[in-house]
């Protein structure tokens, strides 16, 4: 049988649970440090002793008025190196090492952050069911595009990286001196967007709009006899290739070809087609480096002859990066990229002080691959060095990364193994 109490509101104590059970505890209004207890269950009458050790806040409150309280342990200052000099303070106004004086304090005041948001997984697909490896590339693979693009998306995913950007490896006896397969609507690329769609609705798709990977000649665009390459002739072909991968389900279209006038006109074909909501990300000042071998080896897409200085950027040009930029923003493009990015973090700055529009920055594979050697050797820590890279590009200015790197950086960042 329960038993019926009349308390006092001010002499209830407080509510507590214990093995599940809602119990007040109940004292007079005076009582002191050594008084006993008495703890009421409210649904029975089963009385549990409580002993109360310590002053109440009054108590301690009158102490610290008085003077008494207990005295904190004394700061010990620890002690210099025998030998250290014994020296008058320097009179310095600002000493910024004391921002940096503890891990709290400097994640405090750290200027630039990132996270697997920032980063977009360049991924490799080929015709075959087995995935294969890329020997300039240890730990990226060739993906069967029905089985390996799935599974490694979905492993990025769990680690929260949520978009992809495809690179195909086409058979040879599907490319030409026009690149048609580039734009053909039952292509690789397009399979492999629309089973990425399927699976995976919510992830954002980028595509590479160029003709070398199609390509007999291994150029990114239409080769004439005397070895010049076409632009306007190429740019018609990129368009088709940019409407067929957007109908395929592409979120953003990617012209890494540098062709003049390429992302106005894709602009004008997308929207002709109605795909007025794909993004054009323009690869707006990509050079002409050696940082690309491993890239072309996965692609088996090097150049059958000469180079692609006629239309990448010199690598010793700076304010050439301003003219690109001022072109893709009068065209249409709603994102900028730089590629490489480590050895281009001047140009990544250049652009993010003269656009507001978003930014990306490729860490090609000689970057990667290079980390990887240094790892593998033991002369750096590959795990640190990765980070450390990815970070420089983002304090440079990049807001999207595009790294190989991507999945294991969001696993660091995520705190797992």
């Amino acid at each position: 049988m329960s038993t019926m109490l009349s308390i006092t509101p001010s002499y209830v104590q407080g509510l507590r649970r214990i093995n599940d059970q809602r119990y007040f505890r109940v004292s007079p209004s005076t009582f002191r440090r050594t008084q006993d207890l008495t703890i009421v269950r409210a649904s029975s009458d089963q009385t549990i002793p409580e002993r109360i050790v310590g002053l109440s806040i009054e108590e301690c409150e009158a102490n610290a008025v008085a003077g008494i309280f207990p005295s904190p342990p004394p700061h010990v200052w620890p002690a210099s190196p025998k030998g250290t000099p014994v020296v008058k303070p320097l009179e310095l106004g600002r000493r910024p090492r004391r921002n940096r004086k503890s891990p709290f304090l400097r994640s405090a005041v750290q200027e630039t952050t990132i996270s697997s948001s920032n980063f977009v997984l360049p991924l490799f697909i080929h015709e075959g069911e087995e995935d294969v490896p890329i020997g300039a590339m240890p730990g990226c693979f060739r993906l069967g595009w029905r089985h390996g693009l799935l599974d490694e998306v979905y492993k990025a995913k769990d680690v929260g990286v949520n978009s992809f950007v495809l690179f195909p490896k086409i058979p040879y006896a599907l490319k030409s001196p026009t690149g048609d397969e580039a734009f053909n609507d039952n292509g690789l690329v397009p399979r492999a967007i629309r089973i990425l769609k399927d699976k995976y609705p919510d992830i954002v798709i980028y595509t590479d709009v160029a003709l070398d990977p199609y390509s007999s000649d291994g150029h990114d665009g239409i080769v004439r006899e005397d070895g010049v390459i076409m632009n306007d002739e190429t740019v018609y072909q990129l368009c088709k290739q940019a409407v067929s991968q957007a109908r395929a389900g592409a979120d953003v279209v990617s012209p890494s070809d540098m062709m003049d006038g390429r992302v106005g006109a894709i602009r004008a074909a997308l929207d002709a087609e109605g795909f007025q909501e794909v993004s054009i990300m323009s690869y707006t000042a990509k050079y002409a480096s050696s940082f690309y071998g491993p890239f072309r080896e996965a692609l088996d897409s090097i150049p059958r002859f000469g180079d692609k200085k006629t239309y990448q950027m010199d690598p010793a040009n700076y304010r050439e990066a301003i003219v690109e930029l001022e072109a893709d923003v009068d065209e249409g493009a709603d994102i900028l990229l730089v590629k490489p990015g480590l050895p281009y973090l001047d140009i990544i700055r250049l652009l993010r002080d003269n656009s507001s529009l978003p930014l990306a920055a490729y860490q090609v594979s000689g970057e990667y691959s290079m980390i990887k050697a240094g790892g593998v050797l033991k002369m750096i820590d590959e795990e640190k060095v990765m980070m450390e890279s990815l970070l420089c590009m983002r304090r440079a200015g990049a807001d999207v990364i595009l790294t190989y790197f991507a999945r294991r950086a969001a696993t660091v960042l995520a705190g797992l193994k």
